[in-house]
C-alpha cells in the first residue's frame, strides 16, 4: 500500500483536513495548544520513563513535547490509526526513541508487552463508541507498570465518570488556555 501524500510543511493544514475529513476521529479542528501539552506532562518524573506510549499523536505536537523530555535511551511508541498522520510522523520526526505503530491503542497489549511507565492520550474519548473507549481502557490499564499514569485530555467532563469507574485513582485540572479548553485527566489502576 502507498503510503498518502502528506506536506510535512504545512502540519496544522494537515491536521485541519483530517478533522473535516472525519470529526468524530480526530475530535478537534487544530491540535492542541503548548498550555495544554505543558500541563498534560509536568507531572511526570521524565528520568525515571524507560518506555511511554502515546495514542493518538496526529501531527506530532504532544510526541514532540515528549521527546524533548525523554531520557536519550528511552523510547516512544505511538498509536496512530490514520495514515496521513502516520506518514506524516514517520517523516517529520527523525528521532531513533520513536516507533508509530499504524494500529488502534486498543492492541497496546500486543505491543508493549514489557509495560510502560507512563501512557499519554489524545484521543476523543468522548465521542467514540462505549465498547472501543472500554477495550483501550482495559488494554492500557494491563500495560501500566505499578503506578504508572494514564494522562489524557477530553473537552467535556462527560467521559470523566467512565474513567473512574475503570481506574480507582483520577486526579482532574481544567486547562482554559486551549481551543476549547480542556479536561486533563491522570488515572492510576
Amino acid at each position: 500500500m502507498d503510503a498518502p501524500h502528506v506536506n510535512v510543511r504545512r502540519p496544522a493544514l494537515l491536521f485541519a483536513r483530517q478533522f473535516l475529513a472525519n470529526p468524530r476521529r480526530i475530535g478537534s479542528l487544530i491540535p492542541s495548544s503548548r498550555p495544554l501539552v505543558s500541563r498534560m506532562l509536568a507531572g511526570v518524573d521524565w528520568t525515571q520513563v524507560e518506555t511511554a506510549v502515546e495514542f493518538g499523536p496526529g501531527t506530532g505536537v504532544v510526541t514532540r513535547a515528549l521527546l524533548a523530555r525523554m531520557r536519550p535511551d528511552a523510547r516512544l511508541i505511538a498509536f496512530e490509526i490514520n495514515p496521513a498522520f502516520a506518514t506524516y510522523l514517520a517523516r517529520s520526526i527523525a528521532d531513533p526513541r520513536l516507533l508509530v505503530l499504524p494500529v488502534s491503542a486498543e492492541q497496546v497489549a500486543e505491543h508493549v508487552p514489557g509495560g510502560c511507565d507512563v501512557a499519554i492520550s489524545s484521543l476523543p474519548f468522548s465521542i467514540m463508541p462505549r465498547e472501543v473507549r472500554g477495550r483501550i481502557l482495559a488494554a492500557t490499564a494491563s500495560v501500566l507498570n505499578p503506578g504508572a499514569p494514564l494522562i489524557g485530555y477530553q473537552y467535556s467532563p462527560a467521559f470523566l465518570a467512565e474513567l473512574r469507574g475503570a481506574y480507582p485513582d483520577v486526579g482532574v485540572r481544567f486547562e482554559p488556555r486551549n481551543w476549547p479548553p480542556a479536561f486533563v485527566f491522570t488515572a492510576r489502576k
